[in-house]
């Protein structure tokens, strides 16, 4: 009880959101590179990607427990989740799934709510559903920004978390871009651009992007963060959908100070994506 008591205080559950526009402000693999490396300046991280929709399989039935098991098999340092319920409706027993994954893992999480609705009930929860951040190591803030929105498509954000990692200081964000308009992605696109910088430094930016590689809103990305799998994976690192995998479209992206080392997509059948995690060394 005191365990699940303790894990409960980790979990930092993010509920409000920022104005769209508004100002805004990552274990080696056994043998790779990476874990050759012996210098001591250098820090070694795993970030990892996934879209859970909402904890459930390409046959639609619920399974936090799966998720929460592919999630731990990859032992990434910081997670970034997209398709994420909060007391949303039945599909996902009214869950907030972010706290629960993050119990389960024994991670910190923040949450941002992309989605915000009245509760099925007075009294209850507000529904909610977007995206979040898991990092075992403590988040000292965060923020959730709207993206650009078309007519009545569906509000998308960037969430942005700022932490440490073995003491090294790093800025993960997250997000999960239109999936029915490319000239809605380019604006996303530019304004992710717009709120990390030009030139960022110890920034990852995980999500799923909806976007092949070599399209416009990729490269609006690509301009200022490397591709990780563009650098290190092997093969075409296809990710969606689960059942016969031919599209690129969940990407973990860095600045330029970060190096990447080993990408690399697991097979399971939690989610309709496949999950995405790759290592890096950042400089001390």
């Amino acid at each position: 009880m005191l365990r699940r008591t303790l894990r409960r205080r980790r979990v930092l559950a993010m509920v409000g959101v920022m104005a769209a526009g508004a100002a805004g402000a990552l274990g080696p693999v056994a043998g790779s590179a990476a874990a050759q490396d012996t210098d001591s300046d250098l820090v070694k991280i795993r970030v990892a990607t996934y879209n859970i929709h909402h904890a459930a399989g390409p046959d639609d039935v619920l399974d936090v427990a799966h998720t929460a098991k592919v999630l731990s098999s990859m032992h990434a340092d910081v997670i970034g989740l997209q398709e994420v319920d909060r007391h949303w409706g039945e599909r996902s027993d009214f869950a907030d799934q972010a706290r629960e994954l993050a119990e389960r893992l024994d991670m910190y999480a923040v949450y941002g709510a992309n989605l915000d609705l009245d509760p099925a009930e007075p009294g209850q929860e507000r529904r909610q559903y977007g995206t979040a951040i898991l990092s075992r190591s403590p988040i000292t803030s965060w923020s959730n920004t709207y993206l650009p929105k078309f007519g009545n498509h569906e509000q998308r954000g960037l969430l942005v978390a700022n932490l440490k990692v073995r003491g090294v200081a790093m800025r993960v964000a997250n997000t999960h871009l239109q999936h029915n308009d490319n000239l809605e992605r380019e604006a996303q696109a530019a304004a992710i651009v717009e709120l990390l910088g030009s030139d960022p430094r110890r920034t990852l930016l995980t999500g799923d992007l909806n976007a092949l590689p070599g399209t416009p809103e990729i490269a609006t990305l690509t301009n200022v963060f490397a591709d990780a799998w563009a650098e290190v994976g092997e093969g075409a690192g296809p990710t969606y959908p689960v059942e016969n995998p031919v599209s690129r479209i969940d990407y973990v992206l860095g600045s330029r100070d970060l190096v990447f080392r080993h990408a690399e997509v697991v097979p399971t059948d939690a989610s309709d994506h496949l999950p995405l995690f790759v290592d890096l060394l950042v400089r001390r």
